[in-house]
């Protein structure tokens, strides 16, 4: 089967580096007259001249999305399953070369973080574990799932990469979306962030989202974390594998998500420093690129950005999150994954979408109609 790998490898990292940054102001106002935009326009719109037009950016983005989204925003809430990981990445808290104490939450201690998410009036939850295949693999995601199911509508997940039969057992106990981050397209520096485990395979990892496409999976999550090579050329080229995923699958959804480097236990600095006039361009740039595209904001942001990007493209929002496996309720001092930046709860964020004129969407869909 066809993957992305063999469209990957007939782009450069250095040349696209290049044509973004080559980018002229003449382009840039031919790219914003259009109704339509491909992939060539994307790479316009995140280029730095670009950025002097960011305002009408983000006017044409206020407008694309309220037509195709209407003035709502869904919420989420990440529920950590567990800390054990059994890679080194030097950029994340869980790793394995971290001298932590490492936490799985049991069947009771699930009901216990899920009845908290469900009194504060989340439907949507989203999964999250460390990659440690001999604890959290597929029969733990399993068993948790069938635990929870019955109080969600909607359960994601973002785990190590599975294989495509895998993928098929999630998708029939339920999931509806899974996420995964590539981290970096950079392939010749991806093994200096990632020395140790199966993470570390830069090809089966950049191959996941065609397992999760060939199983069925209702909705993909891509991003790359934001700080650990130029956000430019990155973002162009997780661009370029939605573009290709869109076109094979079709039928399935497809949402990003924007994580910037935060503080973390052990982790490096970031590379590539990214403000927020960088992340509203980079937003904009993926709006008006694809009309379809769902847009996700977590708390790694901080309160006054997440404020004011609400009316520019945004879909989703999570609130009240917890990074660290039991932080809800079970285990609140148990090793986050990575610091929050906004610490506000659930009913905050709904008070402050309903005063920007949008709507908090708890629950979208149900599972009658599925």
């Amino acid at each position: 089967m066809k993957t992305f790998k063999s469209i990957f490898e007939q782009y450069n990292w250095d040349e696209i580096q290049s044509r973004i940054y080559k980018t002229t102001s003449k382009e840039v106002e031919r790219t914003l007259a259009k109704t339509k935009r491909n992939l060539d326009d994307f790479l316009i719109l995140i280029s730095p001249i670009a950025q002097n037009y960011l305002e009408q950016m983000a006017q044409q983005c206020h407008e694309i999305t309220k037509k195709r989204f209407g003035k709502t925003i869904q919420m989420y809430a990440p529920l950590y399953l567990s800390n054990e990981c059994q890679n080194i990445c030097t950029y994340c808290g869980f790793s394995l070369d971290n001298k932590i104490k490492r936490k799985t939450l049991s069947d009771a201690e699930i009901k216990l973080e899920v009845e908290a998410l469900k009194e504060t009036g989340f439907d949507h939850v989203l999964l999250v574990t460390g990659e440690a295949n001999y604890t959290v693999n597929i029969n733990y995601f399993l068993n948790a799932i069938n635990l929870i199911k019955e109080n969600f509508s909607i359960i994601s997940v973002e785990v190590q990469p599975l294989s495509t039969e895998d993928y098929e057992r999630l998708h029939e106990v339920g999931v509806y979306s899974v996420l995964v981050y590539q981290e970096t397209y950079h392939q010749d520096v991806y093994k200096k962030y990632h020395t140790k485990g199966k993470k570390s395979n830069f090809d089966y990892r950049l191959e996941t989202p065609d397992r999760i496409g060939s199983a069925g999976i209702h909705k993909i999550g891509l991003g790359v974390l934001l700080g650990l090579e130029d956000w430019r050329t990155d973002s162009f080229f997780n661009a370029l594998h939605l573009d290709y995923l869109q076109k094979k699958y079709w039928q399935t959804k497809y949402s990003v998500s924007f994580p910037r480097l935060r503080p973390a236990e052990g982790i490096i600095e970031p590379n590539f420093i990214m403000d927020d006039k960088d992340l509203t361009q980079l937003i904009c740039a993926y709006r008006l690129w694809n009309e379809d595209l769902e847009i996700s904001i977590s708390t790694r942001e901080n309160e006054k950005f997440r404020n004011n990007i609400i009316p520019i493209g945004v879909t989703s929002m999570s609130a009240g999150s917890k990074t660290n496996p039991g932080g809800y309720v079970v285990d609140p001092q148990s090793l986050e994954q990575f610091e929050i930046s906004d610490e506000r709860s659930a009913e905050e964020i709904s008070k402050i979408i309903k005063n920007k004129g949008y709507e908090p969407v708890w629950k979208d869909w149900s599972k009658s109609y599925f």
